[in-house]
C-alpha cells in the first residue's frame, strides 16, 4: 500500500522516465541504459509499444517540415488537370456523380450547381509530364522531384474541423499536434533548439484563422507544444534577458529557481514541474542559437534569388520558407508553417493568382535548396490544405469571377523527399474532378506514412490518457506504400 501511494505520489512510469531520458541525454545514451526485461511486467508499458527516442525501424526521413497552405487551395487550378469541366461549363453537375455529398450552408440551398473549368491553363512538367497548372511554374520546374496525390480525402467539410483533422487527427480540439508527437516520439536533435517549430504567415486573398490549439501538446508533456517564431524583433517572445540581467546572473538564478522546482517536485510530484524547468534551460540555450538561425544576412545572392526578395522581409512566407530550411538543418525535427489566404468562395481566378504568386517560388526553392545541400533525401517536404474545392460555381457563374466552396471527398496534395518516389503522381479522381476512383489517401493514412517515412510505426505511438490509449491515427490508417521507395 504504502509502495503504491509514494508511486502514484511521484507519477512515475517507465515511459515518462524514459521521455525524460530521451530528451536530455539523447538516444544512443538511452539505449545503452535498456535492459531486456524492462517491459516484463504488467501494466501501461507492458505491450512496449514505443520507446521514446529509438525509432521502430531505420527511418528514411530525420525531420519534417510542411508547408501547410490554411483554406484550402482548389485542386482544380492546381495540380488536377479536368479539362472535361471547360467542355460542360455552365452545365449543371450530374445528381449521379455527386451521390449523397452533404453540402455546406453556403451552397446547400443553390437551386443550380454549374459546373465550372479552371480559368487557368495546365501544362505538363519534367519526365513524368505531370499536369500543373500556370499559376504554378515554379512548382512545375521541381515536378521530377516531387509526388503529386491527387486522392487524398478527409472527413470534414469545414474550416475549423477540417483543419484540426489534419493537424491532429482529430477533429476536435485538446489532442496533441502532429509535430508534438514526433517530438515525443524521436526527441530533438539539437539541444539548443526546441523539436517542434512554428512558422505564421498571411496573403492577400480570404483568411481563416489559425490558433495554437493546432501546435499543441495536447496531453503529452508541454515541453512537446510547437515553439512559434514571430516576424517582430523578438522572433521568440520573453526569450531575451531583462534590461540590467547579464548572462552570469541569468545563470545563477535558473540554477536557484531549478533547485526550488525540484524542492516541489519531491514535495508534490508533478511532472510539469520538471517539464518547466526544461523550458527555461532550452530559453537559455535558445538565446545564443536562435539570433543565429534568425540572420539571413550571410546567405548568398543566388540564395536570395532562388527564393526571391521577399525572403528578406520577416513574416513573409518567402521568409518563412527560407527560415524553414535553416531550422530544419539545424536539427528541428518538424518545422510547420502556415500560410493563411486560401479560401476563395468567389473572385477565385485573381485571388488565387495572388495567392499562388506568394508560395509558388519559395515552395519550389525550398525544394531545390534542400536537395543542392544533400538533405532532401533526410528531409520530408509536403505542401498543401485541408480539404478541396467544388467542380461548381458557388453562387452564378462568371467565367471570369467564380467561386469555389469546400470539397472534402477528393483534392491534391504534394510530398517531397524523406523516402518519397519523386516525379509521380499517385491517384485518380473522376473527370469531373468530384470522386475518388484509384488509390484513395484519407488523412489516417496520411499520418501513417509521414510517421512511417520517421521509422515510426503509428500503431505503436501511443500515450495513455484518462483511461485510453491514444494515437495520431486514432484506430485506422494505413501506410501509402505507393508513394514510397
Amino acid at each position: 500500500m504504502e509502495k503504491d501511494f509514494l508511486e502514484s505520489r511521484l507519477n512515475i512510469n517507465r515511459r515518462r522516465f524514459l521521455s525524460r531520458l530521451s530528451l536530455g541525454i539523447g538516444s544512443v545514451a538511452l539505449g545503452s541504459l535498456l535492459i531486456p526485461d524492462l517491459f516484463s511486467g504488467k501494466g501501461d508499458e507492458a505491450e512496449a509499444d514505443f520507446i521514446a527516442g529509438i525509432p521502430n525501424f531505420a527511418p528514411k526521413a530525420k525531420r519534417v517540415i510542411y508547408l501547410f497552405q490554411d483554406g484550402a487551395p482548389s485542386q482544380l487550378e492546381s495540380f488536377d488537370y479536368k479539362p472535361k469541366l471547360r467542355q460542360m461549363m455552365g452545365q449543371e453537375l450530374p445528381p449521379s456523380v455527386r451521390g449523397d455529398q452533404i453540402l455546406t450552408g453556403m451552397t446547400a440551398k443553390q437551386a443550380s450547381f454549374p459546373l465550372v473549368g479552371s480559368f487557368y491553363d495546365f501544362k505538363q512538367y519534367g519526365e513524368s509530364r505531370a499536369w500543373i497548372s500556370d499559376l504554378f511554374p515554379h512548382i512545375g520546374k521541381i515536378a521530377d522531384d516531387i509526388c503529386i496525390i491527387r486522392s487524398m480525402n478527409t472527413d470534414a467539410i469545414n474550416h475549423d474541423p477540417a483543419l484540426t483533422f489534419f493537424q491532429t487527427g482529430a477533429q476536435q480540439g485538446n489532442r496533441p499536434s502532429m509535430g508534438s508527437w514526433v517530438s515525443y516520439g524521436l526527441g530533438s536533435e539539437n539541444k539548443n533548439l526546441p523539436a517542434f517549430t512554428v512558422l505564421l504567415s498571411k496573403g492577400k486573398g480570404n483568411g481563416q484563422g489559425v490558433y495554437s490549439k493546432l501546435w499543441s501538446n495536447g496531453f503529452l508533456d508541454s515541453i512537446h507544444q510547437g515553439v512559434q517564431f514571430s516576424s517582430g524583433e523578438d522572433p521568440i517572445l520573453y526569450l531575451n534577458d531583462p534590461e540590467g540581467l547579464n548572462r552570469h546572473e541569468r545563470r545563477k538564478m535558473l540554477d536557484n529557481l531549478a533547485a526550488l522546482n525540484d524542492i516541489n517536485y519531491k514535495q508534490f510530484g508533478d511532472p510539469e514541474i520538471n517539464t518547466k524547468i526544461q523550458q527555461y534551460e532550452m530559453a537559455y540555450r535558445m538565446q545564443t542559437a536562435v539570433p543565429e538561425i534568425m540572420d539571413v544576412s550571410k546567405e548568398s545572392d543566388d540564395i536570395v534569388k532562388m527564393y526571391g526578395p521577399e525572403c528578406l522581409i520577416p513574416g513573409t512566407y518567402a521568409a518563412n520558407c527560407l527560415l524553414a530550411r535553416k531550422l530544419s538543418e539545424n536539427g528541428v525535427r518538424f518545422v510547420q508553417l502556415y500560410h493563411q489566404g486560401w479560401d476563395q468562395h468567389n473572385n477565385l481566378p485573381q485571388e488565387m493568382a495572388g495567392q499562388a504568386k506568394d508560395v509558388d517560388q519559395a515552395s519550389a526553392a525550398l525544394v531545390t535548396d534542400l536537395k543542392q545541400r544533400g538533405l532532401l533525401d533526410e528531409t520530408l517536404v509536403i505542401w498543401g490544405g485541408e480539404f478541396g474545392r467544388t467542380n461548381y460555381s458557388q453562387g452564378k457563374l462568371d467565367v471570369a469571377n467564380y467561386g469555389r466552396d469546400h470539397h472534402p471527398r477528393c483534392f491534391s496534395v504534394w510530398m517531397a523527399g524523406g523516402g518519397i518516389k519523386p516525379g509521380m503522381v499517385y491517384g485518380e479522381s473522376d473527370e469531373f474532378g468530384y470522386n475518388i476512383v484509384k488509390d484513395p489517401v484519407h488523412v489516417h493514412d496520411f499520418h501513417a506514412t509521414i510517421l512511417n517515412q520517421l521509422g515510426i510505426d503509428h500503431k505503436k505511438l501511443t500515450f495513455k490518457s484518462q483511461g485510453r490509449r491514444y494515437r495520431l491515427t486514432d484506430v485506422a490508417g494505413n501506410v501509402v506504400k505507393g508513394i514510397i521507395t
